[in-house]
């Protein structure tokens, strides 16, 4: 008997800002594909209606995804080889002019960024060579590692750090059999965009300037992630994946 296509049978996940949003879809879907999934969030009760919220196998796992002290105490919760796939997923934005930024808000924006998704890949990499896993790491990226827009430098600096992060942890873990990739999602319909997607200036120019001409909608993103995360993706790695509607393609 085949297995199912993209099945994720036997595999443990672990997503983090899995509690709303495109890291809940990511969760739900793994879950149903038969990944115990790990759901991360900053407190415990968000991650328990998250966990509540998905069909399958899944765990809370709180702990604040910016601190390397906290990443250091949940990544010592896995054995070596318990952890088979990462999907780096917790970020942060702030919308403002270069002039706007101080030090510390460059430090606070490239450490949720940048900084934190390398101490957790740094960390699932070491279970998975340890234990022999073929594993996957999976970074959410953005369309504004690719391309940018006026007064967005500091999120546009980090996120561009993880596509160059994405393509040389894949070459150093590539002897392993261990892949690593990132989405770079275009403009989605989530809570923290509610209002903009309300905004008929935003909506004409997605009209304008996306091949599809709509927002994308959570759901849509978990598919690209599950591919990546699956054993039909095993000769797939070092790539950025634009899920934007065709946003980076059109003009």
């Amino acid at each position: 008997m085949h297995s199912p296509a993209f099945s994720l049978a036997g595999k443990t996940a672990l997503v983090t800002g899995a509690t709303s949003g495109l890291g809940h879809e990511i969760a739900k879907l793994f879950a149903r594909q038969g990944a115990h999934v790990f759901v991360n969030g900053r407190s415990a009760e968000s991650c328990a209606r998250a966990v509540a919220a998905i069909e399958g196998r899944a765990t809370p796992l709180p702990f604040d995804a910016t601190s390397p002290e906290a990443i250091e105490a949940a990544m010592a919760g896995f054995a070596p080889g318990g952890l088979d796939i990462l999907v780096n997923n917790v970020g942060l934005r702030d919308r403002r002019a270069l002039a706007a930024f101080t030090a510390a808000d460059v430090a606070r924006l490239i450490n949720a960024d940048l900084v934190a998704p390398f101490l957790l890949a740094q960390k699932a990499a070491g279970l998975m060579v340890e234990g022999r896993t073929r594993g996957r790491i999976i970074n959410i990226s953005s369309i504004a590692g690719l391309i940018a827009q006026s007064s967005d430098a500091v999120y546009t600096s980090a996120k561009a750090g993880v596509n160059g992060m994405t393509k040389a942890l894949a070459a150093e873990l590539g002897p392993h059999g261990i892949t690593v990739n990132a989405i770079a999602p275009g403009f989605f319909r989530t809570a923290p965009n509610a209002a903009a997607a309300q905004d008929p200036k935003i909506q004409a120019r997605l009209e304008a300037a996306t091949a599809l001409k709509r927002w994308g909608e959570p759901p849509e993103l978990a598919p690209a992630a599950l591919f990546l995360a699956s054993d039909e993706a095993s000769y797939v790695t070092g790539q950025i994946l634009a899920v934007d509607g065709g946003y980076t393609s059109h003009y």
